[in-house]
């Protein structure tokens, strides 16, 4: 592969596998509001916030790292309290508990206004206005979680950034599987040994949530800790590992998660699994590393069809996706193998719907990584639907660009039903 093909690849990776505290979608209302209350001398005295149905959707029912309460309330409030911007998606690392005192004062005070952003057509959008000694300060972002497009204070711009030209400019890289495999196979390991601190990072809070006893404890479960129907089992072992991540993440465990495509939950999916596997097959760091950044880009591959937020489950669908094609990689599989994975998991479970981050995210993971394990399993073995069965194409990228296709146009009206559910029930 061409040294300048290569870069595009190793660049599009650190921007897409980024370390995080906590679930996206609230840490970035509080990077938000962060960045609005940077702009004051004051203590800020009312918060507005308006949000896109996504955001909202993604935000209502997650555990908070360190602070024992859920939603965006918190989390919008703590930005207002840290004034820490320049820990974008880690805002919360480090915090005090005289600091969230100060947060839970200001939520008793009931400074803080949550709106529904109705006029955007924006997926992420997050509007962030901070009123503070009589002046005001605004703070947009959208399209992703720390992409900030406008800071003003008191009407003045004072940073605005104009829509990308093209999609070059936003440094967007087509890809394909093929060019995957082919990177991820040749790239020298030195240049893409980086990928592994994801795996140890991710890694390390599975491990807490086997440990402990979060949410619906999943990951326990599936790995033969609660005991019922449930033994122990290899790939029990392996889907619990990565369920027990998600446990121990969305019921607000404090340690830091690699994400990918913008979510904590699909940068588990597509490392956890592949990490226990390798280390149960004995295999290099190497050989992990390679299998890393096929699982990786495949998850983004994947999501650029699917949108940055979307009706469908990223971390089940694009994110065990990735990981089955990591197990295939790891058995000794090829690409032929690889594309058989893909076709067999968006066979199965392409219709599972995102329904905001929560303790259940864990369930919807285990899913995944389970279907991952019976689709790197069928791939190994020569099998794979035909493109006369369902949604599945002759082609492999055709397959993927289907599912861009069901999110644009066959659940267009679904993230707006999810919330309505959510929001009344």
């Amino acid at each position: 592969m061409k040294g300048k093909v290569m870069h595009k690849f190793v660049e599009l990776l650190h921007r897409e596998v980024v370390p995080a505290q906590g679930c996206t979608e609230p840490i970035a209302v509080a990077y938000a509001v962060s960045i609005a209350a940077e702009q004051q001398e004051s203590p800020a005295e009312h918060i507005e916030l308006y949000l896109s149905g996504n955001i909202v959707k993604n935000a209502l029912g997650v555990g908070i790292p360190g602070t024992g309460r859920i939603g965006i309330d918190i989390a919008a409030l703590l930005g207002a309290v840290l004034r820490r911007s320049d820990k974008k998606l880690e805002i919360l690392t480090g915090l005090t508990p005289e600091q969230l005192k100060q947060a839970e004062e200001l939520l008793d005070q009931k400074i803080l206004q949550v709106n529904l952003k109705e006029d955007t057509t924006e997926k992420l959008y997050i509007e962030a206005v901070v009123h503070a000694g009589g002046h005001t300060a605004r703070c947009v972002v959208q399209k992703s979680h720390t992409n900030v497009v406008l800071i003003e204070k008191d009407g003045a711009v004072t940073f605005e950034k104009k829509e990308a030209a093209s999609q070059e400019e936003e440094g967007h890289v087509e890809l394909t599987v093929r060019e995957i495999y082919e990177f991820a196979t040749t790239a020298p390991f030195e240049e893409i040994s980086f990928i592994l601190e994801g795996a140890r990072m991710n890694k390390a809070v599975s491990e807490e949530g086997l440990r402990g006893h979060y949410g619906l404890q999943v990951g326990r479960a599936l790995a033969g800790g609660l005991g019922g129907l449930l033994e122990p089992s290899y790939g029990g072992a392996i889907a619990g590992a990565a369920a027990a991540a998600s446990d121990a993440r969305m019921d607000g465990c404090a340690m830091p998660i690699m994400t990918t495509a913008g979510s904590g939950n699909q940068g588990i999916s597509c490392t956890v699994a592949a990490a226990t596997l390798a280390e149960k097959l004995g295999k290099s760091e190497e050989e992990l590393a390679r299998a890393l950044i096929i699982s990786n880009l495949v998850t983004v591959h994947i999501k650029s069809y699917m949108g940055r937020l979307s009706p469908l489950c990223g971390a089940a669908i694009a994110g065990g996706t990735g990981s089955a094609c990591a197990m295939v990689y790891l058995q000794g599989g090829g690409l032929d193998e690889i594309q058989r994975a893909i076709q067999i998991m968006l066979a199965n479970h392409t219709g599972m719907i995102c329904d905001g981050a929560k303790t259940t995210c864990a369930l919807k993971i285990a899913t995944g990584i389970n279907n991952a394990l019976l689709s790197a399993t069928l791939a190994m073995k020569g099998l794979c639907p035909c493109d006369k069965e369902g949604i599945v194409c002759q082609d492999v990228e055709d397959t993927i660009r289907s599912i861009g296709k069901l999110v644009s146009q066959g659940a267009a009206n679904l993230d707006p039903t999810i919330l309505d559910i959510m929001l009344h029930k």
